[in-house]
């Protein structure tokens, strides 16, 4: 077995070293430059993830036109979906990710409207699985969650309008404070509820934390981990101002704020395992918990006033009933006593 593994190293090292050597034969071309860069950055040697030097020279082909950029997303999509082997998916996506959190607006651009069509699972890769061995099989259960975390990335962005991972220089806090003031409650409720969606996705993370010795896992826990650090901050904002509002919101927005705090809730013991060696925010869960308690306090109070709504209506409503039976008795006994009169000739 370990002789098989060898060579199956050895075959994806010449297959490396064919490619280079093909696509530095079109150096002259736009294209070749970029499969260059982007076969340096995800070669199949799974000892650690891409370099920065290597990384950076992909990065740097959003410094050009539209077309080199568009170029070079399509390069990656096609290095992603051809391969077998989980270390250089986790590769690709590691590029991807870097692209996500510190390319330029027009590299960012590209991927986020890849392919034309859209979808879900544009990264298509919930079926990957590398058969070469064990440790690979457990590698591909990474590539299928690291897939969904970024498909998921690119979505929220998309409901909140901005990059939210992007480097600081690109979101100013006070920009987005600002900006949170003056969204409506179903904005901000539709927004928490998809930043929400994005901590689940990171608490599914497999099973196989093991892993994490894995160079490879380790830096996709690391850059998924600073991702967590901003969803938090980014769910910190909303919370706290939701809970400004509470008064003045529906029996409805309450229900769907409360709902979604519950499932950040669900989330925690997984997360905190998961980032077991980073710092705990139990600043922010403070606020969750106290903020869950306002809000159910506010439906309480909402239900309460219903309840004797109702039950005023029904009491209008037997009030109403006896009244009216009241009246056509007393109207029922005059015409009685009319008819009376007439019997009897009395005048």
């Amino acid at each position: 077995m370990g002789r098989l593994m060898k060579l199956r190293n050895l075959i994806d090292l010449l297959k490396d070293k064919a490619s280079l050597i093909k696509a530095t034969l079109s150096i002259k071309s736009v294209a070749g430059s970029i499969t260059v860069a982007i076969l340096r950055a995800t070669t199949h040697d799974s000892s650690g993830p891409p370099s920065e030097k290597h990384v950076a020279a992909v990065l740097a082909l959003g410094n050009g036109s539209r077309l080199t950029a568009s170029l070079c997303i399509e390069a990656i999509m096609d290095r992603l979906h051809d391969t077998q082997r989980a270390s250089v998916a986790i590769k690709c996506l590691l590029t991807i990710h870097s692209i996500i959190a510190s390319g330029s607006f027009i590299l960012q651009d590209q991927l986020s409207f890849y392919p034309s069509s859209g979808g879900r699972n544009f990264l298509n890769l919930s079926t990957f699985r590398d058969d070469s061995g064990v440790d690979m099989w457990e590698l591909s259960s990474w590539v299928r969650w690291y897939a969904g975390f970024l498909e998921q990335n690119l979505m929220v962005s998309k409901v909140l309008g901005h990059y939210w991972c992007s480097s600081p220089r690109v979101n100013n806090k006070k920009d987005k404070e600002d900006k949170v003031l003056a969204f409506s409650t179903s904005d901000l409720s539709r927004e928490l509820d998809a930043l929400v969606d994005i901590a689940e996705q990171i608490g599914e993370a497999p099973d196989s934390l093991h892993l994490q010795r894995n160079a490879l896992v380790y830096e996709v826990v690391r850059m998924v981990g600073e991702d967590y650090r901003l969803v938090q901050s980014e769910i910190l904002l909303r919370v706290s101002e939701l809970g400004n509002r509470a008064e003045n919101m529906s029996y409805d927005e309450l229900t769907r704020v409360v709902n979604a705090l519950k499932r950040f809730e669900d989330c925690k013991e997984r997360l905190s395992l998961l980032f077991a060696n980073r710092k705990r925010n139990e600043g922010l869960w403070e606020l969750i918990g106290e903020t869950k308690m306002k809000l159910l306090m506010m439906i309480g109070k909402m239900e309460e006033m219903r309840l004797v709504m109702v039950r005023m209506g029904r009491r209008d409503d037997r009030g109403s009933e006896s009244t009216r039976f009241r009246n056509l008795f007393a109207q029922s006994g005059k015409l009685l006593g009319s008819d009376l009169v007439l019997v009897h000739g009395w005048a």
